[in-house]
């Protein structure tokens, strides 16, 4: 098992990014609160968790051993691959999804693209006794704090980890904040991955 890779940030794209290892460069996916905290150029230490498959090898990083550990964890349920464990840590933190599973709070699981009302009660089913305490501070109490969407959050932190400046992320998310607000008011999610390459397409443009 590779359990982390550290060195120089080398290449950063929407979902991943290549890191220097003795002048290897290893591709990781990543989700984009973990691309957030990269820099290209600069050193990087990510918790990584290899996912063997028949026709590939994917090796999936992770900002600390906690957020990996989750990820493990969630893929033990039935339904769940590395994608979907990845797109559930894109949308909510390790802790957050502690509490939505210890509280049965399918509402905040059917907010991850992909997991529905019966996913979501065979995931706390299988996960409610495994997935253990939150660390920090519980979910529901950050939730009473006035913020941003999510999925702004997210995505203005993975444009400053690809190099762009506040500025330019900003206004990035000013063009895509009509389509996230749609798919909101339709009953559904915002789909940070598709958002962030609307946005890429929108600063190249510029």
């Amino acid at each position: 098992m590779i359990a982390f890779v550290a060195g120089r940030v080398a290449a950063l794209a929407p979902d991943g990014a290549v890191v220097e290892v003795g002048g290897v460069g290893i591709s990781v996916q990543c989700a984009p609160g973990t691309l957030a905290g990269l820099r290209l150029g600069e050193p990087a230490h990510l918790a990584t968790s290899l996912v063997v498959r028949e026709d590939s090898l994917t090796l999936y990083g992770f900002a600390d051993d906690d957020e990996r550990t989750v990820f493990q964890l969630l893929q033990t349920a039935s339904g769940v691959g590395p994608r979907l464990a990845q797109a559930m840590l894109a949308v909510h933190s390790p802790d957050a999804l502690r509490q939505a599973v210890a509280t049965e709070d399918l509402a905040a699981l059917t907010q991850v693209p992909g997991v529905g009302r019966k996913g979501a009660q065979r995931i706390v089913l299988e996960l409610k006794d495994r997935l253990g305490a939150t660390r920090g501070t519980p979910a529901r109490a950050l939730q009473a704090v006035p913020s941003a969407p999510a999925w702004s959050q997210q995505l203005h932190g993975a444009l400053l980890g690809l190099g762009w400046s506040a500025r330019e992320a900003d206004e990035a998310l000013t063009v895509v904040a009509p389509e996230a607000e749609r798919s909101v008011a339709e009953g559904g999610t915002a789909d940070v991955a598709g958002l962030l390459k609307t946005a890429l397409r929108s600063l190249s443009r510029a």
